[in-house]
């Protein structure tokens, strides 16, 4: 029995389930970086083989290529992503010492920018003058509202390891299923890239509908849309190479 989803939704809002749900810290979603790197990934090592059998190499030159692109452009991609995150969450960790240091100091004035703050969002009257008491009654939650408001600064689920990791092991994990059938040694040259593009446009597919389905979009166009950004990729690393086979007289 199908269930009906106006039920489901009322279900989630419950006070129950409400209750139940902000008691949890907000889990941190690195869906994102997870994509990033998957797409990523793919669309490097089929360029690698694309562009190494469009240029007539031996399938052993694909292997060599695609896994040494796979591990190095990995690795920078997981580091580059630690930094990036790393570098948001110290600044926003001067942002919020310094919302420390305006507190201790001018504490009338941090007040007054809260109150401004919310009565510039509609809030007058005893409204407004409870709103600035208990957030300013909460030190963290003051400096948290603070940093939100008016930084526009996320204040949780900044975790560089765990962004750099997502991102370094989809990109791991997804860029080798191009590389796979290259592995079996008596197939024929044609039939391993064959193998390898099916490989890659189910990749392609998959992480683009995988995107969707989290930000509850369309998942059969988004994932057509990915599958296409790859292909165009590849192909065009395949052109390239073979482009440059003619020219410089490359015999495979």
């Amino acid at each position: 029995m199908n269930s009906d989803p106006a039920n489901e939704l009322i279900e989630e809002h419950s006070p129950e389930a409400i209750s139940r749900r902000l008691i949890q810290a907000p889990s941190n979603q690195n869906i994102s970086d997870a994509v990033l790197g998957g797409i990523d990934g793919c669309v490097t090592t089929f360029a690698v083989v694309s562009g190494a059998v469009g240029a007539g190499f031996p399938s052993i030159v694909a292997v060599v290529l695609g896994f040494a692109n796979l591990i190095a452009d990995g690795f920078s991609m997981g580091i580059s992503n630690y930094e990036a995150i790393k570098a948001q969450k110290e600044f926003a960790d001067s942002i919020r010492q310094t919302e420390e240091e305006h507190i201790d100091k001018i504490p009338e004035g941090e007040r007054e920018e809260i109150r401004q703050i919310f009565q510039m969002k509609g809030f007058t009257g005893e409204t407004l003058d409870t709103i600035v008491e208990t957030i300013t009654s909460d030190r963290r939650l003051w400096i948290d509202t603070m940093m939100t408001e008016e930084h526009g600064i996320q204040t949780s689920g900044l975790s560089p390891w765990r962004s750099g990791t997502a991102t370094l092991s989809a990109f791991l994990a997804v860029g080798t299923v191009p590389l796979l059938p290259f592995l079996f040694w008596n197939l024929e040259a044609s039939t391993k890239f064959a193998l390898s593009s099916v490989l890659a446009g189910i990749m392609f597919f998959s992480i683009g509908m995988l995107k969707s389905i989290v930000l509850s979009k369309p998942a059969v166009s988004s994932g057509i849309r990915t599958l296409l950004t790859g292909g165009a990729a590849a192909t065009l690393a395949f052109f390239t190479g073979y482009v440059l086979r003619e020219a410089f007289g490359i015999i495979g």
